[in-house]
């Protein structure tokens, strides 16, 4: 049986790919931590409000990865935007 991998595994995997989107194409990468950050927050707090109102068979594990998944785009961002000193480059050259 193959063995699960932790949250910080999860978590360093998803800030490689955020990371290596970032340094490829700030653009798409704005794009995407925007939306698919936006997506999980709500797909997270309906599921917590879900949750509330009545227990369900979901394993906590769940709402610790959306977690992570709406923190690692962030963060990457946030270096991302440490390391260039906050300038994005489609917004200096357009075109």
């Amino acid at each position: 049986m193959m063995n699960r991998l932790s949250l910080l595994e999860i978590f360093l995997l998803e800030m490689v790919v955020w990371i290596g989107l970032w340094l490829s194409n700030d653009y798409v990468a704005t794009l995407l931590t925007l939306s698919i950050g936006a997506i999980v927050s709500a797909v997270l707090i309906i599921a917590l409000i879900s949750e509330l109102i009545e227990r369900t068979k979901v394993p906590r594990r769940y709402f610790w990865i959306m977690g992570l998944s709406i923190l690692a785009p962030l963060l990457a961002a946030a270096l991302y935007a440490w390391l260039f000193g906050g300038k994005l480059h489609f917004i200096e050259q357009p075109f």
